[in-house]
């Protein structure tokens, strides 16, 4: 590459990577907060949840790096716009194709970045996450359950302990179960014990009280027992877990067992899933191609180059919904994956032509004088001058 192409490639690749980290970083924020009770409810360390949410980055990666990209190669083109440098280049003999080239260069480190995330990173982050929630969920009687804390184990189950006895008893248990909507159960024992069996283990309680709020009786129903067994087999589950689409890496899902149970029940899923993955990479060209092929071309006049940023930016959303729209078809429909590669592959074409061609998207005059009468008005409202 030439000066001029290491120039606009450092510029486009560093304004990605400033847009990619405040994007993502904002987003992550937003998803992080959903899992806090991992510190408040569940007893983690602060380690323990800055783990755990920051291994969804990748996959906000994978969606955010084209539109990323978009905002980068937008950026650096105003950049040279308004310094008059694509107005030099053009000049000088750069043909908007050869411009194009650095901008290629950058759109190629981004794909690359995207295709290896999309086959690995992000489908293994998300494996990671499911593996790491059910270390702790299978942690529960000896970590979340501490002396003293109420510890809510699911959205309608609350258990208590008041201290941790030798021997692996545990003194002063209360538990308020309301899972059933039909009752409401509370339970208080004096202590009780953890038994682990091969089908499943039990909260064994001793010397204590059950009430049973049953829905349409008006008294409660209370028993006194000696020995009762609390179920807690859900919550001290084995490490072992059955991964969804999403973490699957994309070997997986390009060849997937046929004997595996979430195949056979989501196949059209798995299908969609695939076509995403292969098609993330091709995202950045799409979106590089449209932008420059609004945007490359030397403008006169502001309100030109401002009808052509909302062109892109109506263009890029445009096409990225259509895709969300025919992946979700694509579920049950395979033609619509068919659409997608259509869609992406036709923008790029026409991107490509309108480069190649050196065309360039005037706003319609009617709609330019609009806007000065507008803003002449606007100038004698406010008793300013109009600029000529």
């Amino acid at each position: 590459m030439g000066s001029i192409d290491k120039y606009i490639f450092r510029t486009t690749l560093a304004s990605f990577a400033l847009v990619l980290v405040s994007l993502t970083g904002v987003i992550w924020i937003t998803q992080a907060l959903r899992g806090i009770d991992l510190m408040t409810s569940q007893g983690q360390t602060i380690i323990t949840f800055l783990g755990i949410t920051s291994l969804v980055i990748p996959a906000l990666v994978l969606i955010i790096a084209p539109i990323a990209l978009m905002i980068a190669v937008s950026h650096t083109l105003n950049k040279l716009a308004t310094d008059s440098e694509i107005i030099v280049m053009n000049a000088a003999g750069f043909s908007p194709f050869r411009l194009f080239r650095p901008f290629f260069f950058a759109t190629c480190v981004v794909a690359a970045m995207v295709a290896f995330i999309g086959a690995f990173l992000a489908p293994d982050g998300m494996r990671r996450i499911k593996q790491w929630d059910a270390e702790i969920t299978a942690d529960v009687l000896t970590n979340i359950l501490q002396p003293g804390r109420f510890a809510q184990l699911d959205q309608n189950l609350t258990i208590r302990i008041r201290d941790r006895l030798p021997g692996g008893v545990l003194g002063g248990i209360f538990v308020d179960d309301r899972r059933d909507p039909k009752e409401r159960v509370t339970i208080i024992a004096d202590h009780g014990t953890v038994l682990k069996t091969d089908t499943g283990s039990y909260l064994i309680l001793e010397d204590g009280n059950l009430e049973r709020f049953e829905a349409g009786k008006r008294d409660p129903v209370l028993v006194t027992f000696v020995r009762h067994a609390f179920d807690m087999s859900k919550f001290s589950q084995g490490r072992d877990v059955t991964l969804g689409i999403r973490e699957r890496y994309i070997w997986e899902l390009i060849s997937p067992d046929e004997n595996d149970p979430v195949f056979k029940q989501l196949g059209g899923q798995f299908r969609a899933e695939l076509h995403d993955r292969l098609m993330a990479p091709v995202y950045p060209f799409a979106f590089a191609v449209l932008t420059f092929a609004f945007l490359g071309t030397p403008r006169t006049t502001r309100q030109s180059r401002n009808f052509s940023i909302g062109g892109s930016i109506f263009a890029v959303f445009g096409l990225r919904m259509a895709g969300f729209a025919c992946s979700v078809m694509a579920v049950k429909n395979p033609a619509a994956a068919l659409a997608q590669y259509s869609m992406l592959f036709a923008s790029i074409g026409i991107g490509l032509w309108m480069i190649v061609g050196g065309v360039v998207v005037e706003p319609p005059a009617a709609l330019i004088e609009a806007i000065n009468r507008s803003n002449a008005r606007l100038a004698r409202l406010f008793g300013r001058p109009v600029a000529a």
